[in-house]
C-alpha cells in the first residue's frame, strides 16, 4: 500500500517510528515532512499528505502533530479527505468500517509508540464495510464538501 506521512515538529519522533514500522511491513512510504525538530506549521505538511491521498497518489495517510487535533482539522479541509484522530485501535477500526476514513491522525505527545503502531495496523488492515447506511452518510459528507468547498 502507498502511504502518505506527514508531521510537524511535535509529531516527528512518532512519525519516524511509524515510517520504520510501515517500511518493515512492506508499504511504500511518501514522507511529506517535516524532517527536523525546528518549529513549523502543521497545516503545511498535513495538507500536502492529504492532497496526495485525495489525488489518488497514495492509498492512505498517517499524519501526526503534538495532539493530532490541528493536523486533522487541516487535512479535513481537503475535499475527499475523511481524516480521523484515533487514540485507540477500536476507533481506528470503526472509522474505517463506518466512515471509510482515508487519513489517520495521531497525537505525538499523547500516544505511545506501541499503541500508535497498533492503531496504524488496525487502520490499514480494516476495510470499509460497504454497508448502504454508511455509504449514504459518506455521500452526505461529500455533498457538504461540494456545497461549501468551492
Amino acid at each position: 500500500m502507498k502511504i502518505a506521512l506527514a508531521c510537524d515538529h511535535g509529531g516527528l519522533t512518532l512519525k519516524n517510528q511509524v515510517i520504520e514500522y510501515l517500511t518493515k511491513e512492506g508499504h511504500e512510504i511518501f514522507d511529506f515532512g517535516t524532517k527536523t525538530c525546528d518549529s513549523c506549521d502543521y497545516p503545511d505538511f498535513g495538507v500536502a499528505a492529504a492532497e496526495a491521498v485525495a489525488r489518488g497518489e497514495c492509498d492512505r495517510g498517517v499524519i501526526v502533530c503534538t495532539t493530532g487535533i490541528g493536523i486533522s482539522i487541516a487535512a479535513n479541509k481537503v475535499p475527499g479527505i475523511r481524516c480521523a484522530l484515533c487514540t485507540e485501535p477500536l476507533s481506528a477500526r470503526m472509522t474505517r468500517l463506518h466512515n471509510d476514513a482515508n487519513v489517520l491522525a495521531l497525537g505525538g505527545a499523547f500516544t505511545g509508540v506501541n499503541l500508535a503502531l497498533e492503531i496504524v495496523k488496525v487502520f490499514l488492515e480494516t476495510p470499509f464495510s460497504g454497508e448502504a447506511k454508511h455509504q449514504r452518510r459518506i455521500d452526505k459528507i461529500t455533498a457538504i464538501e461540494r456545497k461549501y468547498m468551492k
